[in-house]
């Protein structure tokens, strides 16, 4: 029977593991390879300012096999915030066990527990079907918007 996977809030301790997801996601979905100190230091002051967002890990047998970022986004439209879910990354072989699922229903309690989320929202790559088919699956729907961006 395979260890049991539990859910918890990222802290200091779990910032090396958290870049290299960072890192193997990058390569992963888009082909980059990002510099692991630029990494490091951006998961590092995220961790050191929760007003930016939040880490959720998920553990087996006391390593990391799964997380997942959370940052947000005011609406005035709403009048709340929008989470967005962002790094998400589960090591290969503890995928297609519903780890992400579980990550997804944590972050879906605290919203609840906070009671200023009005959604959650993520992007995903085009290509990226197998992540696009589990996202519809857990109630998310595509918008109609694109998302541009320029890069400082």
């Amino acid at each position: 029977m395979p260890d049991p996977v539990t859910l918890r809030l990222a802290g200091a301790s779990d910032a090396a593991a958290l870049a290299a997801f960072n890192r193997a996601m990058a390569r992963e979905t888009e082909g980059k390879d990002l510099l692991p100190e630029v990494v490091a230091a951006g998961v590092a002051s995220l961790l050191a300012q929760p007003q930016y967002g939040f880490y959720v890990v998920a553990e087996a047998a006391g390593e990391v096999v799964g997380a997942l970022l959370v940052t947000t986004e005011w609406s005035d439209w709403r009048n709340g915030l929008f989470w967005w879910i962002q790094s998400v990354y589960v090591l290969p072989g503890f995928r297609r066990r519903g780890i992400y699922r579980r990550l997804y229903q944590f972050v879906k309690e605290r919203a609840r527990d906070a009671g200023n989320v009005c959604g959650f929202r993520l992007y995903v790559e085009r290509e990226n079907a197998v992540a696009q088919q589990t996202y519809r699956s857990l109630g998310m729907s595509e918008t109609h918007y694109r998302l541009f961006e320029e890069v400082c």
